[in-house]
């Protein structure tokens, strides 16, 4: 009967959360500086002729409205992924130093001045960094490496990704140039094109497939290491998945947004109890929280009444540190219990 009402509950948070996107899409493609008309801009492009309608919807809205929904369900799913794999509800993306690499190779980019050159190396930079985070984890950490071992690797990586950055930004010659890489590590969704979403978009898949290979292995590791193993779970295995899961959709999305945080914190544990905390079937309604979440954060940037836009990573970083300090809260009651 707990079985059926689980899944009952997360058939309904998955519609709810489908039709949220649906009509946030909308919403995101027609809202702005200047507002357009959706049905008009549809003709506009299938009719072949070009209005400012169809132009605004082509090459700014229907990209960024993309990069939202591809980047924010890579951090919701992210999140869920690596607090079923360390089994810590308090874990988020950054936790292997995958967020703080990403930037630190996009500010490589910007320090040699290689983005106003080459427009596509910053993204390139910030997948690159994600990557060699994940070399230098494994290399710290050793092949037969305990969760604990992993979680300090990833500290240390962070730690180092995030002084390395503020080198960069206090040795820079330009204070221009230190400028642009503080704003961009604020994050922001704008001014981004399809080129970005298509540099994007194969990694995020790829890191998408391996976190969602690992439902049944997760479920199984929810029963404890010992369990898991027992019912044939390779541990090592499914710690490679996630976390190289992790790299690829978390670093190609920061190499595009700059830093975005919190997202993958606050919504696995706002839809946890819709799935019957089973950490398996959290990965996939995650991803679509994230990603309502994430749109919704950009069109509310857009429509705040600022002299200049809100970066998008301040507002979510303003929603989700009392969110992360109330969890903290309750976790200290539950262990003085």
């Amino acid at each position: 009967m707990d079985a059926l009402k689980s899944n009952r509950q997360e058939t309904v948070v998955r519609v709810f959360l489908l039709s949220a996107l649906i009509i946030l899409s909308a919403y995101s493609l027609t809202v702005g500086d200047i507002n357009i008309n959706l049905i008009n801009s549809l003709q506009g492009i299938v009719n072949s002729n070009p209005t400012l309608d169809s132009i605004i919807f082509e090459e700014i809205r229907l990209p960024r409205t993309l990069l939202a929904l591809l980047i924010g369900a890579s951090l919701g799913l992210s999140g869920a992924a690596l607090q079923g794999m360390v089994r810590n509800p308090l874990a988020e993306p950054g936790i292997i130093g995958v967020s703080s690499s990403a930037a630190l190779g996009a500010v490589v980019v910007f320090y040699f001045g290689l983005a106003s050159a080459f427009p596509m190396a910053l993204p390139i930079g910030g997948i690159i960094g994600a990557l060699l985070a994940v070399v230098f984890l494994y290399l710290l950490s050793g092949k037969n490496s305990s969760m604990l071992t992993l979680i300090l690797a990833g500290v240390a990586i962070s730690s180092l990704a995030a002084a390395l950055t503020a080198l960069a930004l206090n040795l820079s010659p330009n204070p221009y140039a230190s400028l642009e890489i503080f704003f961009w590590l604020m994050g922001s969704l704008a001014d981004r094109s399809f080129t970005h979403v298509w540099l994007i978009l194969p990694p995020t898949l790829l890191g998408w497939w391996l976190m969602l290979s690992t439902r049944r292995d997760l479920d199984a590791l929810s029963l404890g290491e010992e369990t898991a193993q027992s019912l044939g779970i390779q541990l090592q295995s499914l710690n490679k998945r996630v976390i190289l899961g992790v790299a690829l959709a978390v670093g190609s999305a920061v190499s595009v947004s700059g830093g975005i945080g919190f997202i993958g914190l606050v919504i696995p544990h706002l839809i946890r109890p819709w799935v019957g905390f089973q950490p398996g079937r959290l990965l996939l309604t995650s991803a679509l929280g994230g990603a309502a979440l994430l749109l919704a954060a950009d069109i509310a940037v857009r429509l705040l009444p600022t002299q200049q836009e809100l970066k998008i990573g301040v507002l979510t970083a303003l929603l989700g540190a009392p969110f992360f300090l109330h969890l903290i809260l309750k976790s200290k009651r539950q262990w003085t219990t």
